[in-house]
């Protein structure tokens, strides 16, 4: 009998993570893979799907310019309430931590119809922080069920919150399968960037950065930039206006800093194997990165994924210009310290996690038959 799962993304990152599980689903037999696009993020998204030769079948279309999150969320809720009842899927998955996916277990659960979280588990422990994520995962945590963890402490988090342990399963990560797909290929950068100059990648967009902690960071930034002629800041800006416009206010007349559009994935992923450092508060970014070897400073006072901290290929800097400047300054001018962080080990998986996702499905859905 033939079974319909339907997977949700709103944003780039969830796309991201969520194309290996998507393009696995869509080569078993007697699966029926939908695609709902919730377009958290529109242009981001649309990006990423078109780069994995993914077609959104419904699509929601959400984002309204600075609407709030209980206005996102409710019209969330309303949306997919609809869509569930209509599509009637016997499985939705969705990925991460944000309020599409908060959502969308919510909804499933109001109908009674089984969701499995991919990237399950993550934690720092401080319901604010990250904000609105930490909550986010947490709820969507109590109403899964099957779990797909990428890491053992993720793991570790479900089991001592209560959660069954038949219902969670390691998996590694899914965004190690997206990266080991994509960086096999020859891509372009698309951006003209200087080879004579090392290149330090910027990314940064979190919420609970918005205000004063982001403009330190561009202060930090500019300050990098006019310490050290002989690198480049490549810093794709994310179109949020609270990001885009401080930005370029502060940063676009800055000689060696190039800003752009966001990149496309498989250039993203070019300019990563490009670059020489990478400063960023992205959760994806902390976990491929490694991957490839290149050091990580980290956006951020906390993060729910501690094991390449603990590794010590990545590195907390928070928002703070001074430290930001410190150690950014050190790997650039310590061939040891650099050395130390670009080892190119990665605790987050070995490709295969889609894999695993799909045949947990597969068994219950046969067993279900």
């Amino acid at each position: 009998m033939t079974r319909k799962v339907l997977c949700i993304v709103g944003t780039r990152p969830e796309a991201i993570k969520m194309a290996p599980v998507i393009k696995a689903l869509q080569a078993e037999r007697n699966i029926v893979c939908r695609v709902l696009a919730t377009a958290q993020h529109r242009a981001l998204l649309d990006q990423v799907l078109e780069g994995f030769a993914i077609t959104a079948d419904l699509d929601l279309d959400i984002m309204r310019p600075d609407q709030s999150l209980a206005t996102l969320t409710s019209r969330l809720l309303l949306e997919l309430d609809g869509v569930l009842q209509s599509e009637k899927p016997d499985v939705v998955l969705a990925q991460g931590d944000t309020t599409t996916v908060m959502s969308a277990a919510l909804a499933c659960f109001y109908l009674r119809i089984p969701f499995g979280h991919v990237e399950a588990g993550l934690r720092t422990g401080d319901i604010f922080n990250p904000f609105p994520e930490e909550a986010n995962r947490v709820i969507a945590g109590k109403l899964t069920r099957w779990h797909f963890a990428p890491t053992q402490r993720a793991v570790d988090n479900l089991l001592c919150e209560g959660v069954d342990a038949s219902a969670v399963t390691l998996t590694g990560n899914t965004v190690i399968d997206a990266l080991l797909m994509t960086a096999a290929q020859d891509c372009d950068l698309d951006v003209p960037v200087d080879p004579g100059k090392r290149l330090v990648l910027v990314t940064s967009h979190r919420r609970e950065n918005f205000g004063e902690p982001f403009q330190d960071i561009c202060q930090a930034l500019k300050r990098l930039a006019e310490r050290n002629p002989g690198i480049q800041i490549l810093y794709p800006v994310h179109p949020n206006p609270n990001v885009k416009d401080v930005a370029h206010r502060l940063l676009g007349q800055t000689p060696n800093i190039l800003l752009c559009a966001p990149l496309d994935y498989a250039p993203f992923i070019a300019a990563m194997k490009r670059s020489y450092l990478i400063i960023s508060d992205s959760g994806g970014v902390q976990e491929e990165a490694p991957a490839l070897g290149k050091p990580v400073l980290v956006l951020r006072e906390e993060t729910e994924r501690p094991e390449a901290v603990d590794l010590g290929v990545v590195k907390l800097v928070g928002a703070n210009r001074t430290t930001i400047v410190e150690q950014a300054q050190r790997l650039l001018d310590d061939p040891q310290a650099y050395q130390s962080m670009a080892r190119g080990v990665s605790p987050y998986g070995d490709g295969k996690a889609a894999a695993r996702i799909v045949e947990v499905l597969r068994q219950h859905l046969h067993s279900c038959g």
